[in-house]
């Protein structure tokens, strides 16, 4: 999963230094506490971002364990999972493995990771929702979240100022007046709000917004939900926004979305935080008035409330192979504990709980995708649900509902009985 949270955030020039945590905690098992050696698989984002983090958990691990040797390997994010299901059939596997949090499900259905004590990994106790979802299985954790990204509005200050708005809009109200006016003085050939219709996550936090859900579980067993009505009233608001506002392409996804919001003919993404930072960008910005002229904010909801937002990220695991478990747990937590988080945060992520999430908020650098993380949501943890994105089910049934194919009702009932079928499969 490709982040670019440093530049969302804007702050990913500042330096940091940390001490290294000499914290005693192991959340692993006691098997090669006396190992003496250490793998560690990261990506590329913290070879390239945050490399003084990353020595100083070595450093922690090195001074309680005088002479172990800690051995680190960088990957991409395209290849990395193939040379990992690659070493984890042989007796080489890596200690600590850094995964996307979406990335984490398939591998705990099928025991690649070995369960980890919670309790003994700082700010466990306030980990961020989505991200304590994306470590958690069956009852057990199987992981430590490292890093997240939420997602965020953004819009240009000079289209709203041309319809006299100076500010963002802090409620739905006041955010469907403002485009609105936007959308009647630019014309049909211009999107207000640039909504590819196939974006699961945007049309998903309409749903969580309604007090809706992807699918529930009841006795061990989960079931799809999207045709409940708290659902429905979700995605017909979602279908509202789309045929009033986006006037592009109603097949796409939102891959390519800061590359469209930087051609300029659209006024509001709603998005990774990253993507408004990228398509100011001069090699994204076609129409050379994008800098300095985007503004991130909070995304309202229908509800009242903010619009619940996914939250991408990264988690740290153990393999279940590793012959040093205790060691790698120590490492982990070395990288994601307190003074970790502070290093990170320092690098432009957001942190992995409640707590420090909170400290952001009183810095206008941060304050927007701070706030809109505090409200989140995560995908069904059940058996079969990477079955269920293998199958682009949501992104099928929100094709047929912004294309006009069938009704949202008719749409959601046919994704229920999609999910129906794998969703518990192993």
């Amino acid at each position: 999963m490709k982040r670019k949270l440093i530049a969302a955030i804007g702050i990913a020039g500042m330096m940091v230094s940390i001490a290294a945590c000499g914290d005693d905690k192991s959340g692993g098992s006691d098997k090669g506490a006396d190992a003496k050696e250490l793998t560690v698989w990261l990506t590329v984002d913290a070879q390239n971002n945050w490399p003084a983090l990353v020595k100083a958990a070595d450093a922690a691990v090195q001074k309680k364990h005088p002479g172990i040797k800690i051995k680190h390997e960088y990957y991409g994010w395209p290849d990395k999972n193939t040379k990992l299901d690659a070493v984890l059939a042989t007796d080489k596997a890596p200690d600590v493995v850094e995964m996307g949090n979406t990335e984490m499900l398939g591998y705990m259905v099928k025991g690649a990771f070995a369960p980890v004590d919670a309790s003994k990994f700082d700010n466990s106790a306030a980990w961020l929702d989505g991200l304590k979802a994306s470590v958690t299985y069956d009852g057990k954790t199987y992981g430590v979240p490292y890093y997240a990204g939420g997602r965020v509005a953004n819009w240009r200050k000079d289209v709203a100022a041309s319809v006299g708005v100076k500010t963002p809009p802090k409620t739905y109200k006041e955010l469907t007046a403002a485009l609105g006016k936007i959308q009647k003085k630019q014309g049909s050939k211009f999107s207000a709000w640039y909504q590819p219709t196939r974006d699961w996550y945007a049309a998903m936090s309409f749903v969580y917004d309604a007090g809706g859900s992807i699918a529930v579980e009841s006795g061990g067993q989960w079931k799809g939900n999207l045709s409940s009505p708290e659902s429905v009233k979700g995605l017909t608001e979602f279908k509202k926004v789309v045929d009033t506002y986006m006037h592009g392409d109603k097949t796409k996804d939102e891959s390519d979305r800061y590359i469209v919001y930087g051609q300029g003919k659209s006024a509001m993404i709603f998005g990774a935080a990253w993507e408004g930072a990228t398509s100011e960008d001069p090699k994204n910005d076609k129409t050379g008035k994008l800098k300095g002229n985007l503004e991130n904010f909070v995304m309202p909801g229908p509800s009242g409330k903010n619009i619940p937002v996914f939250l991408g990220g990264s988690d740290l695991a153990v393999p279940v192979k590793s012959k040093a478990q205790g060691v790698a747990a120590e490492w982990i937590n070395a990288l994601t504990g307190a003074k970790g988080q502070k290093g990170l945060m320092a690098k432009g992520n957001l942190p992995n709980n409640k707590t420090d999430l909170a400290t952001l908020k009183n810095d206008p650098a941060t304050e927007v995708p701070a706030t809109a993380a505090e409200s989140n949501w995560f995908v069904p943890m059940a058996p079969g649900w990477g079955q269920v994105e293998k199958a682009q089910v949501l992104q099928k049934m929100l094709q047929n509902i912004g294309t006009g194919k069938k009704s949202v009702e008719a749409a959601a009932k046919e994704a229920d009985a999609a999910i129906d079928k794998v969703i518990n499969t192993k």
